[in-house]
């Protein structure tokens, strides 16, 4: 009896069943034209507004779907080495190659560098002195973003929050003025813009509003600082619908851009940059499982697949919501713990 956990909509239909029914599980399936029409929306409100768009990586670094988000023109966003290697494999410039993350070690860093990356999104003082050195020891001058922490709530599940004062992520404000008098003897590293990301699967674009607020605020200090920003990255986070999948299979990126657009002030040639990746792919995969054993305990009943957290740790990691669905369409009134 094939089942499948679905992160997205919809009945695949017998067509499919019989499709899947003699292949070995489980496996990840991907609905191509659900992406396509992802990132059409992606290319209408966003690109189409001058914005610059990295898709994160760690969102899904399967080749074919790098493949097609690089084909309709976004850049890459990494929190790692190898996702930069994947992406310059992929074929992505690394002019549109942002790479983020607190934990960058010298060979990633030096990996950067040697290829031109786009920016290095910085998270302390210690990581900018190191950047420093390696581009000295280079002769190269690394371009650098400051990723601050604006003391956010995404109002998310705190496992996947990033923007408050309590988390590990990016340069706190009260540290600015020491990280800009630091700067003056960092001769290697070029300061191109401030980096944002507050959290992850964000459902209330209120949040995005806030966080408008707290750059404006910012930005009007770095001027203050003789400090010229050529753009703003507001990073990601926008979520997706788990609990009616099928009713919103694209995510509302209009009203999403469109609240950057009211509410970011920017300066004459300033750009916004974006990191997006559960929006752009999470509608469109599913994990295709077979049921192995139902076990019939004194309080509940549990059905036993050939899946679990290796294929998908969302749920057990931090309780969250996944959608499942019965592919054999045999009808059953008994509730299970799957």
């Amino acid at each position: 009896m094939p089942y499948t956990v679905l992160p997205h909509q919809a009945t695949f239909g017998s067509a499919l069943q019989q499709k899947f029914e003699h292949i070995e599980t489980p496996f990840f399936y991907y609905d191509m034209a659900l992406l396509h029409a992802t990132l059409e929306q992606i290319k209408a409100f966003g690109l189409r507004r001058g914005y610059h768009i990295h898709y994160a990586l760690k969102a899904n670094s399967n080749i074919k779907i790098l493949q097609a988000i690089k084909g309709f023109g976004l850049g890459a966003d990494c929190v790692s080495g190898n996702e930069v290697k994947r992406a310059l494999e992929v074929g992505f410039l690394p002019q549109h190659i942002a790479f983020a993350g607190v934990g960058k070690t010298d060979t990633e860093i030096n990996f950067g560098l040697d290829h031109g990356i786009f920016s290095f999104n910085c998270e302390s003082a210690q990581e900018l002195e190191v950047i420093n050195a390696l581009a000295a020891k280079k002769n190269k001058v690394a371009h650098v973003a400051l990723r601050i922490n604006p003391n956010v709530d995404a109002n998310t599940h705190h496992y996947i929050t990033t923007g408050l004062q309590e988390n590990k992520f990016g340069i706190n404000t009260w540290e600015l003025d020491q990280i800009i008098d630091k700067l003056k003897d960092l001769t290697h590293l070029q300061v191109k813009g401030i980096h944002f990301h507050i959290g992850s699967q964000i459902s209330s674009l209120q949040v995005y509003e806030q966080l408008c607020h707290k750059v404006n605020t910012l930005q009007r200090y770095f001027q203050e600082k003789g400090l010229v920003l050529d753009h703003i990255n507001v990073g990601g986070g926008l979520g997706i619908n788990y609990e009616e999948p099928g009713s919103a299979l694209i995510p509302d990126f209009k009203g999403y851009f469109d609240v950057f657009q009211q509410h970011l002030h920017l300066l004459p040639g300033q750009e916004v940059h974006f990191e997006l990746g559960r929006s752009v792919v999470g509608q469109c995969g599913s994990l295709i499982s077979r049921v192995l054993y139902v076990k019939h305990g004194q309080k509940k009943k549990f059905v036993v697949l050939d899946a679990g957290m290796t294929e998908l740790i969302r749920p057990a990691l931090y309780q969250a919501l996944h959608h499942v669905e019965n592919l054999s369409g045999q009808p059953s009134t008994t509730l299970y713990d799957v």
